[in-house]
């Protein structure tokens, strides 16, 4: 089936660019025209999508196209902008920037072939001029047919934006069309921490920040213009994705708190679409776990930070080591096996699992890796693979066993902890990069309730 949807891509020249900052600048100016717009992330990443739904009260998406098939990205692409005036999706790194030094395999160059979205180009014009045009040159030849229709300059004032846009227009005879700018806003910086952005929970003044770029937006950047690029939009062939819907419910406790806040929206939408409850809870301030539940999601997020707090939460940490003793169907990614271990540095845990997580002061075994099932277990079959990622500094004595993870390049590792109840490791992975995943959590979450039942 074919689906008609405008959208756009802003992609940047590389990290740093202001591809996120321009984006929910655009997000903001745009909402507050009165426009519904969806929006996207490039990659595995969580902390864009958070700025993007607090912009817009809204969920954000991930697209990424080491996870899924183009199929499936396509159909989370129009799924989740159902209903609405606009898809606007960030790009991640440089535009071309993929799974190596040689390879576009995971870009968001990939992703906007994929997805037939035309794109625009973020530049960062500071202690810059006529380079610029050399910049936008070599962006616009390094591959045929790539989508790129238009170009923001970020960090540039008014009079060298008027000048660069003519320059533009005139050099490259109208193929690429200058969409505005945005000044050098140091009282709008979106700041930075080990793992990427400060999450939107974090920023105090946020709404303030936001709507700040989004005045100035409405009066540097062409937002007309970027709609009438959006709407060149080609129709888009896919097919939906069906999931099983189960009579029977079961309620899915789901850690949420500023310790545990890394999930991807679609793996709760889809145990939601298949039957479940989601019941949100903190292992931070809550004193037990919610009641009657048959299954347990513990995300990533900043444990380390908040270890102290973790560990004073005694009756919460005794209530989830009881619960995991009764063989309640849990997954627990990254900073929730960190929460299962012995310890957060010296900052006791529910010592469900072995292990002391320690900082490492680096980026431990991070990027995408394929997690191989050493024996059957709850989520996957012996031998069964599923795409993954890794991105942490913190690592654990005892990573586990009971998976291999291995790269493109070849290195391979053991990792991860897997029964018939329970998945737990650093790696996380998305369910629509295999649905059946899902389907035997949920189904594992219906045999536990089918227990407690007798």
């Amino acid at each position: 089936m074919e689906y008609r949807f405008s959208r756009i891509m802003f992609a940047g020249t590389g990290s740093g660019s202001g591809k996120t900052t321009i984006t929910c600048a655009v997000l903001k100016a745009l909402s507050d025209r009165g426009l519904t717009v969806s929006a996207y992330k490039c990659g595995p990443d969580y902390i864009d999508t958070m700025f993007h739904e607090h912009i817009l009260g809204r969920s954000s998406t991930n697209l990424d196209s080491f996870f899924f098939d183009e199929n499936t990205l396509k159909w989370l692409l129009v799924k989740n902008g159902k209903n609405c005036d606009l898809g606007v999706i960030e790009g991640v790194m440089g535009f071309y920037d993929g799974l190596g030094i040689d390879s576009t395999k995971a870009s968001s160059y990939e992703i906007s072939q994929m997805t037939q979205t035309p794109v625009i180009l973020v530049l960062n014009a500071k202690g810059s001029a006529l380079s610029l045009l050399a910049l936008i040159h070599g962006f616009l030849t390094f591959q045929e047919n790539n989508n790129i229709r238009g170009v923001i300059l970020n960090q540039c004032s008014a009079m060298t934006y008027s000048a660069l846009a003519k320059a533009i227009t005139s050099h490259f005879k109208g193929r690429i069309k200058p969409c505005g700018f945005l000044p050098s806003m140091p009282e709008c910086s979106l700041e930075s921490r080990h793992l990427g952005l400060i999450t939107a929970g974090e920023i105090e003044d946020l709404n303030q920040k936001t709507a700040k770029l989004a005045s100035r937006a409405q009066e540097t950047i062409d937002l007309d213009g970027i709609l009438e690029l959006a709407a060149q939009s080609p129709a888009l062939p896919c097919n939906s994705i069906q999931l099983p819907v189960y009579q029977t419910s079961v309620r899915i406790a789901v850690a949420q708190d500023e310790a545990f806040c890394f999930y991807y929206h679609d793996n709760l939408e889809m145990l939601k679409e298949m039957g479940a409850e989601i019941v949100p809870f903190s292992p931070l301030t809550d004193a037990s776990l919610p009641p009657n539940i048959h299954g347990l999601y513990l995300g990533g997020g900043y444990p380390e930070l908040y270890a102290e707090s973790l560990s004073e939460n005694i009756t919460m940490r005794d209530a989830v080591l009881r619960t995991l003793q009764e063989q309640i169907p849990c997954i627990a990614e990254c900073g929730g096996f960190m929460y299962l271990t012995q310890s957060i540095a010296n900052s006791l845990m529910t010592g469900f699992l072995p292990g002391t997580c320690y900082n490492n002061q680096k980026l431990t075994r991070f990027g995408y890796n394929h997690l191989r099932a050493e024996h059957n277990n709850m989520l996957f079959d012996e031998g069964e693979e599923i795409p993954a990622h890794e991105f942490h500094y913190w690592d654990c004595t005892e990573t586990g066993s009971d998976f291999t993870a291995a790269k493109s390049s070849g290195k391979q590792w053991e990792c991860g902890y897997a029964s018939d109840h329970l998945y737990a490791g650093f790696p996380h992975f998305h369910f629509y990069a295999k649905p059946s995943a899902a389907i035997r959590f949920y189904e594992a979450c219906l045999r536990y309730k089918e227990k407690q039942n007798g």
